[in-house]
């Protein structure tokens, strides 16, 4: 591990304990600092209502002043109750294609993080997963918390435990057999990072609107890449939330994912030619072994301070 990575552990990785709520009430109402949270939601009918709950008790209501201004759930085409739900817990609730309809909008919680800034106004934006069991509003609290203590930090991922089942620490498969070889190869001041592709992260504003969003699976591993080289290893952080419990994903969702993690990393490393943008797994049929060949995300969405209808909002 460099040098840099190892100092970097000992000043920009912190607890949720080391932030009390009432210390970053103080601090958010001196600078007058405004908090959204995105949930990015696909058919999460059975947990989204207990996160927003939760959210909305510890950090809107029980406060002597929210610590939340800004609660969103964006669906991105869901098929069950979970647009329902959401807001019957008190969500605003967004759907993906009437946040900029001009553009047609791709498949992906890329796409959906993407859109979610012009459905937004807050100074700070903490996305959230809507797939976490046993949810614990220290996922919000304990991340956006640097950003209201610290102006030099801009960007902070929540860390934690992973369980796959009942086996502790052996979740988070993707992490460790794709990204975090990239990282360490390519990117090896980003070789810190305990979950450099966790969902929970919290960034400013003025740092998210710069930044390329890559419409599926890539999007975390692009951002936190594309992030360290906009604003430097110092500005970035991380924060230990505890235990992050949520839906495993099958091996052929897992391979998907990590097919379309490589290929984000790839198109960073050269903006030349890329590799044939398809992958093709086997899944037993009556007949013997069949192909399924899924094509890979290639597209990225721009930073948002390009597009117009962004930049017009900004002047209103």
């Amino acid at each position: 591990m460099l040098d840099e990575v190892e100092r970097w552990l000992a000043d920009r990785s912190w607890s949720a304990a080391d932030r009390p709520l009432d210390q970053l009430l103080d601090r958010k109402r001196a600078a007058g600092t405004t908090v959204s949270v995105v949930l990015p939601a696909l058919d999460e009918e059975a947990t989204v209502g207990e996160i927003v709950e939760i959210i909305r008790r510890d950090l809107i209501e029980a406060p002597p002043f929210p610590l939340v201004d800004e609660l969103v759930v964006v669906d991105s085409g869901s098929t069950d109750r979970t647009a329902e739900v959401a807001a019957k817990a008190g969500a605003r609730v967004v759907h993906r294609d009437s946040i900029l309809p001009r553009v047609p909008a791709l498949p992906g919680k890329g796409e959906v993080l993407w859109r979610s800034l012009l459905a937004t106004t807050g100074d700070v934006v903490c996305f959230v997963d809507a797939d976490l069991r046993d949810f614990d509003s220290a996922f919000v609290s304990g991340i956006v918390g640097p950003l209201l203590t610290d102006p030099q930090v801009q960007f902070v991922k929540a860390m934690y435990d992973r369980p796959l089942g009942d086996t502790p620490g052996q979740g988070g498969r993707v992490t460790e057999l794709v990204a975090r070889p990239l990282l360490n190869l390519h990117w090896p001041q980003l070789a810190g990072f305990v979950q450099p592709l966790g969902g929970e992260y919290a960034v400013r504003r003025s740092l998210l609107e710069r930044l390329p969003f890559p419409v599926g699976y890539g999007v975390e591993l692009g951002l936190l890449v594309d992030a360290l080289h906009t604003v430097g290893l110092d500005a970035l952080a991380q924060v230990d939330v505890g235990v992050r419990l949520h839906r495993h994903q099958d091996g052929q969702a897992l391979g998907r994912m990590a097919a379309a993690i490589y290929r984000t990393a790839q198109l960073r490393l050269s903006r030349g030619h890329l590799v044939r943008p398809e992958l093709t797994q086997f899944e037993r049929g009556p007949d013997g072994f069949v192909p399924r060949t899924y094509a890979v995300d290639t597209e990225e969405r721009p930073p948002m301070a390009e597009v117009e209808e962004y930049a017009g909002r900004r002047v209103a």
